[in-house]
């Protein structure tokens, strides 16, 4: 590792928002590397995070695994299976590592530091599985398993409460039927832009009442959306 690189990163700042303290943080400055970066700085000698990327999202998911299965010996495979994709989408891994502050520290290129929404959700969803490929490269598997439990397992019973383990609109569905009992229905209310970048902009319905539009570059991302947004609407 160069001066640079070491310079160009607070290592110390990064263990200290990760609870630990690596015995090469090599693996550290590859977990944190985005692939973007290394075009732009052809100095640098670390490697880009997708293979830690890669190896991380298996650790997680027998970590994640092991939990549900103990936490919940009642619920069938499917739902367990549903749950644990809830647990660790990209929503909520982004969640995690922008709470734990990890955005101040990934080293991106210029134009992918000025990328915001659901472009930076991604990045910041495979930095945190690089972080625990990273993890258990330096420390092993119980170490890789402290660090998830800390920073994931406790959104669990949210979204079990609150059945985020379905989609949108089964969720929107079951929970119209439960409070109206009416079966709502959704409406394309327009779509704008050229053929290879429309945005739909979908209403949902409770009978005649529109109780929330979304908009989509597909129909049904635009009715997930208008879902999520009538469940927050009617405070269900």
């Amino acid at each position: 590792m160069s001066e640079e690189q070491t310079n160009a990163v607070d290592f110390e700042a990064l263990e200290k928002i990760l609870g630990v303290s690596f015995s090469d943080r090599i693996h550290l400055l590859t977990a944190i590397t985005h692939r973007s970066y290394l075009n732009e700085h052809r100095e640098a000698t670390q490697d880009h995070n997708e293979r830690y990327e890669f190896l991380g999202d298996a650790v997680l998911e027998l970590v994640v695994t092991d939990f549900l299965f103990a936490k919940f010996p009642e619920k069938p495979e499917g739902e367990l299976t549903s749950i644990r994709a809830a647990l660790v989408n990209t929503t909520s891994l982004a969640d995690a590592s922008t709470q734990l502050g990890v955005n101040d520290f990934l080293l991106l290129s210029k134009g992918e530091e000025r990328d915001t929404g659901r472009a930076r959700q991604y990045i910041l969803a495979n930095a945190f599985e690089a972080l625990i490929g990273a993890l258990y490269l330096d420390k092993g598997y119980e170490a890789a398993e402290q660090f998830i439990a800390a920073n994931l397992f406790d959104k669990t019973d949210t979204i079990v409460a609150k059945r985020l383990w379905q989609d949108a609109k089964s969720r929107f569905q079951e929970l119209a039927q439960e409070h109206t009992s009416i079966t709502p229905r959704y409406e394309t209310l327009g779509q704008e832009g050229p053929d290879h970048d429309r945005v739909f902009t979908v209403g949902v319905f409770l009978g005649s009442e529109q109780i929330a539009e979304g908009q989509g570059r597909a129909k049904q991302e635009a009715e997930q959306s208008a879902a999520e947004r009538a469940i927050e609407a009617r405070g269900w």
